[in-house]
């Protein structure tokens, strides 16, 4: 689920070393053994050595799911014990995090990681004795730094944890827990720390960073520390971003001591929310869901064109919903998907690649989207169901034009698919099984929706009860049709394919591993609980799931998947597989926890030092003020900040320091940039730096698994990513991608548009639509695309959207405009620091019976001084006060909207040079030589 997978370069030697030393089949020359440990090296420690420590690393990790799973149920406010609020859970959760990060992550040894680990703390000491003033005693901080460094330096062997690392974890877990054993006595004393809240907070600093360069590598230590270093020496910084510098009494107080940096909004949502979704993921693994979404996806799409490579897309797509690690997606899927795209002629760079580009996309889909999805609750204020709404159909679009690359690919290279076990239905009875298909579907949710509405009211508190027992009766039920199956077992991809699983049987094999699925969406989106208890209630009855379904299938099928005859050994395995879950959700949640902390560090240190604003004026000067300049050096801090961070880390840290930036220098600019799109814009490029080299650590993953090259994998990964990197471009400029006050009709049509111009956009940068494409044929796709996805950019050349009013004539245009139409006001007034800005204001006019009326009802008093009009006083809370406006304010411009054709008139044109293209491309192709064109491809690719 969310993004466990952690960019960290210190791990890249090791993959690229396994791809070096494998052979060309297979898993190329690494064991299924050797690819676990890659992924829990990334993932969730390398270290669980053997006896007593290593089954202490088991508790604690199996504790930390049990108190998740106590705070979010309902239970401590039932029986009125274990009520914790926000911060004491917070606290915990680092303890556990910080804990299990020194246990189980064993120090590289390498120069650069040795000379980091002895760096940073000593760089820290001094810092934290030079912000020290008269009366705080500094001979304690050097001994601090010094025990560090001397850990650092005395090693961190694999096999055993020796006594200065149990120091470490120790001593971490008791900073982090300082604030719930002593929560009364710091709130009141909050701004005036004593000795006993320096020495805490300096020791819980130390070892949190060198808790982040364990288990996430350097990157987001030296981030981190940087940040820390502008806290202190501000003055000495340069004039742009220079302030005051902040004392250790100051820094103490606001990083560790209270809620505005490592225990802030960023560690707060890995608490509340996206554990609980990490625990739900492993939960459903352990069940074997991983292994039937992976079967489904090749029992429906293997037997088409390049099929194999289209099932990893969708596999890849089901598993991200219970796999938030890129690394462990690829691993997971790959080692059954790419040998198999390889067998239909897929060399391994590109079976690499598409694995690749799969796995990472699993980030940008709804209802997980990794911890992101939380995070924009959050940051953006508005709630979870509308970030799923705004995030469904460009992740949607993403992932229908990776399965066109795939086509695309198999077509250069004259593929096939593989054989099915029958021939396939003729067209008819495949369209009358799909129109089937949907209408089961609609009914099924009607009837959800109406026995819901029914049953609520009808029972009242014994609901959910009655809820229970009809969700366990479709359970049962659904596993007696999968007892009729026979148990899926994940193939051996090395051998001979003689023919494809059949899809009825492999599909009813598991449908009752869905119902947890629809426990979690329905809670979300139609009862809207919140994500912490959606995500419970579904954890809960996941639970229930592994502990009934062997026993059930013994009774049903005579044995368990794995042969268990027993009643009572079946249950036993369930227990076995309910443990080994709770504990594979709070090890992947090792890194998120220590993550969404260090980050807390940074935004900390953006909120104290206001270096945000100062930001801005850096960021104006370079762009010379031009969106589209800024959103290109945004994308292009994301990704350089990407290789080295954790995607979430990556959004916290780019989203705190330039989404603001961006929506302010949009108004200045005269585009009204809803926030939701910034913060979208931000991730999306955050994630496409886990694909591009150099550091791309799922396309190392990837090549340790195909046998390729990690670099050329990389590169190709990135090729079939351009989609995803377009996509925030276009939302940005065209909210309607993102269903931003959108009809569900208008976002059918949306949706089957801006589709068809993704293909195209493939089909232009793949050089390949109905054959190869000659290069004014690219530019006319790409033309095309850009007309569908943008028509109003070509319209509003033709005719001007709005009409540009002297500020005069305010009251007029919002008499002469109809209720709910956008009306933009330029205006002139001074920024927060006091310095002159122009921005654009966009309000809605309101009812009423004439422009006096419409105005009062925006809440704008003004003043007119020949054509001079001044804003005299903004109602609180009111339309005009949310668009930005304020007393003393003037209005420079007024832009009413101007009456216009439709912007969908330029599909017209855009159709004709698309059929023009298709003509060129099927004459120059003609009988034969399509076939001739793609045989000379597949040998050029071979």
């Amino acid at each position: 689920m969310s993004e466990t997978d952690k960019n960290e370069s210190r791990k890249h030697d090791q993959f690229e070393a396994s791809a070096v030393e494998m052979g060309g089949s297979g898993h190329g020359g690494l064991s299924q053994s050797e690819l676990d440990e890659l992924v829990a090296s990334s993932d969730t420690g390398a270290r669980t050595p053997p006896g007593f420590v290593g089954k202490l690393i088991l508790t604690v990790a199996l504790c930390w799911s049990l108190f998740q799973l106590w705070i979010a149920s309902p239970i401590p406010f039932m029986v009125g014990f274990g009520v914790l609020n926000d911060t004491e859970t917070r606290s915990i959760h680092l303890a556990f995090a910080l804990f299990l990060a020194f246990m189980a992550y064993p120090a590289e040894r390498t120069k650069v990681q040795i000379g980091l680990g002895v760096g940073i703390p000593a760089l820290m000491t001094v810092l934290f004795i030079v912000g020290s003033k008269a009366g705080v005693p500094v001979w304690w901080i050097p001994i601090i730094g010094l025990a560090v460094i001397a850990a650092v330096l005395l090693g961190s062997p694999k096999s055993w944890v020796p006594p200065w690392e149990w120091a470490l974890a120790i001593l971490a877990a008791i900073a982090s827990l300082y604030i719930y054993f002593f929560y009364n006595d710091i709130s009141s004393r909050v701004g005036a720390p004593i000795l006993q809240d320096y020495v805490v907070s300096v020791i819980g600093i130390l070892l949190l960073l060198e808790a982040t360069r364990r288990s996430l590598g350097p990157a987001l230590m030296i981030v981190a520390s940087v940040f820390l270093v502008y806290t202190f020496l501000g003055p000495y910084m340069p004039g742009i971003i220079a302030h005051k510098g902040n004392t250790l009494s100051e820094v103490v107080n606001h990083q560790w001591i209270t809620t505005e940096g490592v225990f802030g909004i960023a560690l707060g949502v890995s608490t509340s929310f996206v554990f609980l979704f990490v625990l739900f993921g492993a939960l459903l693994d352990k069940a074997g869901a991983g292994n039937y979404f992976i079967q489904v996806a090749f029992s429906l799409m293997g037997h088409m064109r390049g099929g194999p490579a289209k099932a990893a897309v969708v596999s890849s797509a089901m598993t991200g919903l219970i796999s938030g690690s890129s690394i462990a997606n690829v691993v997971t899927t790959g080692t059954f998907t790419i040998p198999l795209m390889k067998k239909v002629g897929f060399s391994s760079e590109k079976a690499g690649a598409v694995e690749v580009a799969s796995s990472v996309n699993g980030q940008i889909m709804p209802p997980v989207m990794g911890a992101a999805a939380f995070l924009m609750v959050e940051y953006v204020g508005i709630p979870y169901f509308d970030v799923v709404k705004h995030a469904f159909l460009p992740a949607t679009i993403s992932y229908i034009a990776l399965v066109y690359i795939v086509h695309l690919e198999a077509m250069k290279a004259g593929m096939k698919g593989l054989p099915r076990a029958y021939e396939p239905s003729p067209l008819m009875r495949r369209m009358i099984g799909f129109l089937f298909g949907v209408v089961a579907i609609a009914l099924l949710g009607f009837l959800m929706k109406f026995t819901m509405g029914w049953i609520r009211p009808a029972f009242g508190p014994a609901a959910p009860y009655i809820i229970f027992g009809l969700l366990t009766a479709a359970y049962i039920g659904l596993l007696y049709v999968a007892s009729r199956e026979e148990p899926l077992e994940l193939d051996d991809p090395n051998a001979p394919v003689t023919e494809l699983p059949l899809p009825g049987p492999t599909v009813r094999s598991g449908l009752h591993f869905l119902l947890p699925v629809i426990v979690l969406v329905w809670a979300l989106m139609v009862d809207r609980l919140s994500p912490g208890l959606s995500a419970f209630w579904a954890t809960a009855y996941m639970i229930f799931i592994l502990l009934t379904q062997r026993p059930l299938m013994v009774m049903m099928r005579g044995t368990d998947r794995t042969g268990n005859a027993s009643t009572g050994a079946a249950f036993g395995a369930g227990i076995a597989d309910l443990i080994d879950g709770l504990i594979s959700g709070a090890r992947n949640m090792i890194g998120i926890g220590i993550a969404t902390a260090t980050a807390g560090i940074i935004v900390g240190a953006v909120s104290q030092t206001g270096v945000g604003s100062a930001l801005a004026d850096v960021v104006e000067v370079l762009s010379g003020g031009h969106l589209l300049a800024i959103l290109f050096l945004t994308a292009v801090l994301s990704l350089i900040l990407g290789m080295g961070l954790p995607t979430t880390a990556n959004y916290i840290v780019v989203s705190a320091l330039l989404a603001p930036v961006i929506v302010t220098l949009g108004q200045q600019n005269g585009l009204i940039v809803p926030l939701i799109a910034v913060h979208l814009f931000v991730f999306y490029f955050g994630i496409m730096a886990d694909v591009t080299p150099p550091v791309g650590l799922a396309s190392f993953a990837a090549a340790a698994v195909s046998g390729g090259d990690p670099i050329r994998t990389g590169v190709v990964a990135f090729f079939y990513s351009l989609r995803t990197a377009a996509l925030p471009f276009l939302f940005i400029f065209n909210t309607d991608l993102l269903l931003i006050n959108v009809d569900w009709i208008h976002g059918i049509f949306v949706f089957v548009t801006a589709t068809l111009a993704m293909l195209l956009f493939a089909a232009a940068t793949q050089g390949w639509f109905l054959t190869r494409n000659k290069s004014w044929e690219t530019l006319l796709l790409l033309l095309v695309a850009f007309a569908i996805f943008r028509p109003g950019f070509f319209m509003d050349y033709l005719y001007p959207p709005y009409d540009d009013l002297p500020p005069a004539q305010f009251q007029q245009a919002l008499a002469e405009s109809r209720p709910g139409d956008p009306l933009r006001l330029r205006i002139a007034g001074l920024n927060e620091v006091g310095d002159p800005v122009e921005f654009t204001a966009l309000l809605a006019v309101p009812e009423g019976a004439d422009g006096a009326e419409r105005q009062a009802a925006l809440g704008i008093e003004t003043i007119q001084n020949g054509d001079e009009v001044m804003i005299d006083n903004v109602a609180f809370d009111s339309p005009a006060q949310e668009a930005g406006l304020d007393w003393d304010q003037q209005i420079m411009l007024v832009r009413a909207p101007a009456p216009a054709p439709s912007k969908y008139w330029m599909y017209i044109p855009a159709a004709l040079i698309l059929a023009l293209v298709v003509w060129l491309q099927r004459r120059r192709a003609g009988p034969g030589q399509g076939a001739t064109a793609t045989r000379k491809e597949g040998v050029r690719h071979a």
